[in-house]
């Protein structure tokens, strides 16, 4: 089984200086900004499935 891909920055600060935390699976901690945070997988969007995108909004333009 392969090993989950890490976060390249902070999702706070944009820095690259992180390190797993102790506080469990999916936790690291920024040494730059010294905060902490959890990432975790919620599953697939169904329009994912398709492959389709969203139709954007009509701007009304012909």
């Amino acid at each position: 089984m392969s090993e989950r891909a890490a976060p390249f920055y902070c999702p706070y600060c944009g820095d690259e200086d992180l390190q797993p935390s102790e506080e469990g699976h999916g936790a690291w901690e920024c040494r730059s900004c010294s905060r902490a945070f959890r990432l975790k997988f919620l599953g697939l969007l169904a329009q994912g499935l398709t492959g389709k995108s969203p139709a954007a909004p009509d701007g009304g333009e012909s």
